[in-house]
């Protein structure tokens, strides 16, 4: 897992018992007793009291019956890099005379994360940190099976990797519309926090959108599922057992979770997927541009009246967008007929643009409208 430094309350209904007491009039004077032959008056019954009002809880118990076979424990081996000392190292003699054993560096290393079936052949998905460097991948399913996989490729630029293990009939999961998720709605991630296997976690979804200082524009789902190192590349599922994410980062000053987890959405991931299946690689479009948000103070000094778009920082010379005359301080507004809100839609347009693809943008300079026409170039990550 990374971490990153940039750990409920249910309504309760009160009842109350309406104690009825006789022996007195609305003036305060005593009333006689009842004679014997008069039968006591039959006491009205008490209103019922009304019902309990509150939020209903979801229950995820069908979703992990039917979706957990779907999520795989992964374990990365690293062998050791001969980091430590080496024979005819003056040092390592030193130690060696003195029967001491020298520290070669040569002792392995083991990384967990998890990672979810996406094909009944064995394909699976994960964080490309998760198997960052490593000489072995194992990956271990719920029945306890284990495979040695292969990694087919990653993509550090939005953290996705692909690996593929022999088997056939494998559960696969299902996969959802990030598009529709909104703030507030139930969502549960399931994992290996730990290496505690097949772990579930549910909150709700805290934004959508957000923006990471890490150089990467993925416009990940912030949640305050229980998140911890382990459950890296584990799925996020909506309420209808639908995958709507990768958990791939926290934010955290300790190491653990403090409330905050990040989840790439799985319509980027399948992308990069479906590139990484074919050809092993992600190739994504350019255009030699450095974004910056548009700030309210920042769009009226520039004469417009919303926060809508991309603010062009720089341009680089000689680059697809200087070639198509965009220029420092535009505002693209469109890339390729869809409409751009804000930097993490124009860099996700740009990388999703087959390179050599002449497609259209609008932006705005000056108070006016332009439309330019541009032509975006390789980017490999």
């Amino acid at each position: 897992m990374s971490n990153n430094t940039l750990a409920r309350c249910t309504p309760v209904a009160a009842l109350a018992l309406l104690l009825l007491l006789g022996g007195c009039s609305p003036s305060g004077k005593e009333q006689p007793a009842a004679q014997a032959s008069t039968p006591a008056p039959t006491p009205a019954p008490a209103p019922a009291a009304a019902p309990a009002r509150g939020i209903e809880l979801p229950s995820f118990v069908n979703l992990v019956k039917q979706a957990g076979p779907t999520v795989v424990n992964i374990s990365a081996i690293q062998q050791g890099r001969q980091s430590g000392l080496r024979p005819g190292d003056p040092l390592y003699e030193f130690f060696r005379r003195f029967g001491a054993t020298p520290d070669t560096g040569e002792a392995p290393t083991l990384s967990l994360g998890s990672g979810f079936i996406i094909s009944q052949d064995g394909y699976v998905l994960t964080n490309a940190h998760v198997i960052d460097q490593a000489d072995e991948v194992i990956v271990k399913l719920t029945d306890k099976r284990e495979f040695k996989a292969k990694v087919i490729g990653a993509d550090v630029y939005t953290d996705v990797a692909l690996v593929k293990i022999k088997a056939d009939g494998l559960p696969v999961v299902k996969i959802g519309d990030p598009g529709k998720v909104e703030p507030g709605q139930w969502v549960a991630a399931i994992g290996a926090p730990f290496g505690f296997e097949n772990s579930v976690t549910v909150g709700v979804v805290s934004a959508k959108g957000r923006l990471l200082p890490n150089g990467s524009y993925v416009p990940f789902i912030q949640t305050d599922v229980a998140v911890n190192p382990g459950n890296s590349g584990g799925p996020l599922f909506d309420t209808e057992g639908e995958v709507i994410g990768i958990n791939s980062q926290i934010y955290s000053e300790t190491g653990g979770y403090m409330g905050i987890s990040f989840a790439i959405p799985i319509d980027i991931a399948t992308g990069i997927a479906k590139q990484l299946r074919e050809t092993g690689k992600v190739v994504r479009g350019r255009i030699g541009v450095q974004l910056q948000e548009l700030t309210q103070d920042i769009a009226s000094s520039l004469g417009l009246k919303e926060t809508t778009g991309a603010l062009v920082a720089a341009v680089q010379r000689g680059g697809p967008a200087d070639k198509a005359g965009i220029k420092p301080g535009d505002v693209v507004v469109s890339f390729n007929s869809q409409p751009v809100k804000t930097t993490a839609d124009f860099a996700r347009l740009i990388g999703d643009t087959k390179p050599g693809t002449t497609v259209g943008a609008e932006v705005l300079r000056g108070g006016k409208s332009v439309n330019v026409k541009i032509t975006p170039d390789a980017l490999e990550g």
